[in-house]
């Protein structure tokens, strides 16, 4: 059986990223070489987060998500995002991060694949985030980044 993960918005949008080139191309390298390895997950946060987007990017975007099985955004995952909050392990207007991070743990995902260092895959977040699931009985997913996926 494969691992699972979720890909969320910044790892797609790394994808097409002139500005962070060492990124965007290890991104691309993992996608078109590896994630089909895993059993990869999107969900509509992702999507609508994807359509704030400008074009001509927009529909690339969109594109590279539309294969993946979208993880249902279930009224649970959002009391556990909400709790996230709660503890100020997440500010409020970082809601987004906290559903991702509660969609996988709710789903059970291996991995939670992101870009994004400082609202989830920091040392210190993942930490209290993985105290907070073992107290409250929920799965804690692995936070990493797509170079740690990456095979040498």
């Amino acid at each position: 059986m494969k691992q699972s993960l979720y890909l969320e918005t910044s790892v797609v949008g790394a994808y097409l990223d002139n500005g962070e080139p060492f990124r965007r191309d290890l991104t691309i390298r993992w996608w078109e070489h590896e994630l089909s390895e895993y059993e990869p997950f999107s969900s509509i946060l992702v999507r609508r987060e994807l359509e704030q987007i400008s074009e001509p990017h927009r529909t690339g975007y969109l594109k590279l998500i539309a294969p993946l099985a979208n993880l249902e955004l279930v009224e649970e995952a959002a009391i556990l995002a909400e709790g996230y909050i709660s503890r100020g392990i997440f500010h409020r207007r970082f809601l987004a991060d906290a559903l991702h991070f509660a969609l996988c743990s709710f789903h059970k995902i291996d991995y939670l694949v992101t870009w994004n260092f400082g609202h989830l895959a920091n040392v210190r977040k993942q930490a209290r985030l993985r105290l907070f699931n073992t107290a409250a009985g929920f799965f804690s997913p692995v936070i990493i980044t797509p170079e740690f996926l990456v095979h040498s």
